[in-house]
């Protein structure tokens, strides 16, 4: 399993959120190329970007960032946060980032996910399947549907995608460990690859998520337990490796 750093950014900066709560944001670093930077000499070999200002307003915003971040690192960089638009994706793409994330127009009832899978092929392209309380969150988080978190799954998988991020909100930046019987029931609704985010706070919950023994658990997205130096980069990637 691989371990996924997260680079958050809102007006420019690095920051963690508590529970996807724009009014309750940590700033971490003052730019996203020195943040990840940083991971890459601390060994990352990938970065999970979120453009939170994007996905506040429904569109990107902070794409020349990211342009920077892999044009001077070389790193596979995935990138989520407003991609709500056919347009959206392809200047995503146009970045030069490996994975395009998609979250909310997933769920739409729009053709935007088929268009970035007809156009980019479904390895470049990833669902965040983001769950509050079984339910699929939308817009940003700002919002919960009436879905049930498995059920959306099962229809992505019959529309085509193999790659997917799933993220419990209510434990994400709390460091309260990882939703393990989720994380059991979607990966045993893929077809493909799964990477799971929320509340890692320790290298026990790593460890934990690697137990699972899952094969369609390729990795784990961590956040506010790097930047606040409960384990390291170092030790996350040796237990995930366990």
């Amino acid at each position: 399993m691989r371990a996924y750093p997260a680079v958050d950014i809102l007006d420019g900066h690095v920051v963690r959120l508590a529970q996807g709560d724009f009014a309750r944001s940590t700033t971490y670093a003052s730019a996203p190329l020195d943040a990840a930077r940083a991971w890459a000499e601390q060994g990352a070999e990938q970065l999970h970007i979120v453009d939170l200002d994007g996905a506040r307003r429904g569109e990107p915003v902070n794409l020349a960032s990211v342009r920077e971040v892999v044009a001077e690192t070389g790193l596979f960089v995935q990138l989520g946060g407003g991609l709500r638009s056919s347009e959206a994706v392809d200047a995503a793409a146009a970045t030069g980032v490996h994975r395009m994330i998609i979250g909310t127009a997933a769920f739409d009832g729009s053709r935007m996910l088929e268009h970035a899978l007809h156009h980019y092929g479904p390895e470049r392209v990833t669902v965040s399947v983001d769950a509050r309380s079984g339910l699929v969150a939308k817009q940003g988080w700002l919002e919960t549907s009436t879905t049930p978190t498995a059920t959306a799954v099962g229809e992505l998988v019959a529309r085509g995608v193999t790659h997917f991020i799933y993220t419990d909100v209510e434990r994400d930046g709390t460091l309260a460990g990882p939703n393990l019987e989720a994380v059991r029931e979607i990966a045993g609704v893929i077809g493909g690859d799964l990477l799971y985010a929320g509340g890692i706070g320790e290298l026990d919950d790593l460890r934990a998520l690697v137990e699972l023994g899952h094969p369609r658990l390729a990795g784990v997205i961590i956040g506010k337990a790097l930047y606040e130096q409960r384990f390291t980069l170092a030790q996350a990637m040796a237990a995930l490796c366990s």
